[in-house]
């Protein structure tokens, strides 16, 4: 198993990648603790990833939040893994901005990985890895998602730095960047999701969107030995959608 042994922390880990990678990296051998911060999610996390992993309650937009969340992991051992996986989407036109959906989207998308990885390096293995999740949404100009794709655009540049910074303490970062795939982020913002799955769809080169298990296979290696010679990468799991 690739990851026996290792103490794993997943934010965003009570639905769709997060809780996919939350049970491969059990199986795989790891303790695994998630995060969430809806009260629905997480009730249903709990019962699901029972006898799998640790479910707690904490704001990945707030920084005493993540410092206290670091700290209580961190008590049960030395980190050696944390997939920074949180986020929420915002839908609208540069017209329809405003400044408090800019403010909640980079709280989670972009100032709480930052600060996660502020609080982590210090009580992580000698070895240890971070993955981040990004988008391909980064690298595209699809017209409503100015604050979302900006926000994951953030997070590949956060990524290459904590990446040189943390490099003379073995620690290695890397950003996932996942394709259209079926997590029910888009549900959120009401938007139906298997309509805009299936339109998604026409524009990959392998026909179909991804499954939350291809991109948490991903996310494990990356966090595993596999990827030990890998930091400051970003792996695109898009079908092709950005590059054929």
């Amino acid at each position: 198993m690739r990851l026996q042994g290792k103490l794993a922390l997943i934010t965003g880990g009570t639905t769709g990648i997060g809780l996919a990678a939350a049970k491969l990296f059990h199986a795989e051998g790891a303790r695994v603790f998630v995060t969430g911060r809806s009260a629905a999610t997480l009730a249903q996390a709990r019962d699901e990833l029972r006898g799998v992993a640790e479910v707690i309650e904490s704001d990945a937009g707030d920084v005493p939040a993540i410092e206290r969340l670091v700290t209580e992991v961190a008590k049960h051992g030395t980190i050696d893994i944390a997939f920074l996986n949180a986020a929420i989407l915002h839908k609208g036109t540069l017209s329809d901005l405003d400044e408090r959906s800019f403010d909640q989207v980079f709280a989670t998308n972009v100032k709480g990985p930052l600060f996660a990885i502020r609080a982590l390096a210090p009580v992580m293995s000698r070895g240890g890895s971070i993955v981040l999740t990004s988008s391909i949404n980064a690298q595209l100009g699809m017209p409503g998602t100015s604050l979302y794709a900006s926000s994951k655009a953030a997070l590949v540049s956060i990524g290459r730095v904590a990446a040189a910074e943390l490099a003379p303490r073995g620690i290695r970062v890397n950003v996932l960047s996942p394709g259209p795939t079926a997590t029910g982020i888009t549900a959120k913002v009401g938007l139906d999701e298997a309509a805009t799955l299936a339109h998604l769809a026409t524009q990959i080169p392998l026909g179909r969107t991804g499954e939350v298990d291809e991109v948490a296979r991903a996310a494990l290696f990356l966090a595993s030995t596999d990827a030990s010679f890998m930091t400051g990468e970003e792996l695109v799991v898009d079908g092709g959608m950005t590059r054929v």
